[in-house]
């Protein structure tokens, strides 16, 4: 058996912990899979996995077997990528990891003006707000927010900021306008409570000049997801904290008011995230490109929303 055609997946084996998830991440049998080690084994001569009922792991020989072997695999995918750069227009799968909301509403959305554009990719997306392995899963992309990267074989691109802002319904504004001037009067508020939040009681505001003002907020209402968060604020149920890329558009509409926007709330950053190759693959380079272009090339579209938003001290709302 040729030993090199084996590489790509003893490497999916070892990094999956698995044949069942290396066989996923192939797209071919478990029974394949392990045929092959098999194979491998016996061409060897050494075993280079411990099985167990539970797990797999990588035996002294399996360790020294992949340090090599994994170096040759990134090298044969350069390899392929610095050919594909030749080639014209992107072809073969792109496969993305969308965070679980944003995905839903604002890149998902997307896909089928990026796929007129580019009709020989074919696309895989999965929508899911874990934090997954994307070399072992075999992602070619992932959107995420944040940016600290536990995986040093990974490169991060910033697109654009997440922000977030207290908001109203009109309604529950005119009732409770002076109670809404400054981010202190939020004591006295309803305030509706995103509870996957890791500050969801402690809101903080950031003046122009001057400390960071935290408020401790009560509320009656609490849930773990933003959109029904934002359906409860617009209801008229109390103010809400919530991301503007969720909220902005309502905003626009005149559905929501923002409260306090000469404040500025902590904020996160949306990051495109890809394993770290000498040659970036045109698919990927072409999606990233396209991304960067719809979502506002550094200024998120969702945040253009200053003409219905309550300063602070004002009492009313700009326009």
């Amino acid at each position: 058996m040729d030993t090199i055609n084996a590489i790509p997946i003893f490497v999916a084996v070892a990094d999956s912990e698995g044949f069942s998830r290396a066989a996923q991440v192939l797209g071919v049998s478990k029974s394949a899979v392990s045929k092959r080690i098999t194979q491998l084994e016996e061409q060897l001569g050494a075993r280079l996995f411990h099985r167990t009922t539970r797990k797999l792991s990588l035996t002294e020989a399996g360790e020294r077997y992949y340090e090599y072997a994994a170096q040759a695999n990134r090298a044969a995918q350069q390899a392929e990528d610095a050919v594909g750069e030749m080639q014209g227009e992107p072809k073969g799968r792109l496969k993305i990891l969308l965070p679980m909301t944003i995905g839903q509403m604002h890149i998902a959305p997307l896909i089928p003006a990026f796929l007129e554009q580019y009709p020989q990719l074919d696309i895989d997306i999965i929508l899911d707000d874990r934090e997954i392995n994307l070399v072992e899963q075999g992602f070619d992309l992932a959107i995420r927010t944040g940016g600290e990267l536990s995986d040093s074989t990974l490169v991060a691109r910033r697109l654009v900021p997440l922000h977030s802002v207290v908001c109203v319904s009109p309604s529950f504004y005119q009732k409770h306008q002076h109670q809404l001037k400054t981010p202190h009067q939020l004591v006295d508020v309803n305030c509706l409570i995103y509870s996957y939040s890791n500050n969801a009681y402690v809101w903080q505001f950031k003046p122009v000049t001057g400390d960071v003002l935290k408020v401790r907020v009560t509320g009656n209402y609490r849930v773990n997801n933003s959109a029904s968060l934002r359906d409860a604020v617009m209801a008229g149920t109390g103010a809400g904290r919530l991301p503007t890329f969720v909220v902005g558009d309502a905003i626009q509409k005149g559905e929501l008011i923002a409260l306090f926007q000469d404040y500025e709330m902590p904020f996160k950053n949306l990051y495109a995230v890809y394993p770290d190759r000498h040659y970036l693959p045109a698919k990927v380079r072409v999606f990233l490109d396209f991304i960067v272009a719809k979502l506002g090339n550094g200024t998120a579209h969702w945040d253009n929303f200053q003409s219905n938003s309550v300063k602070r001290n004002s009492g009313k709302t700009t326009g």
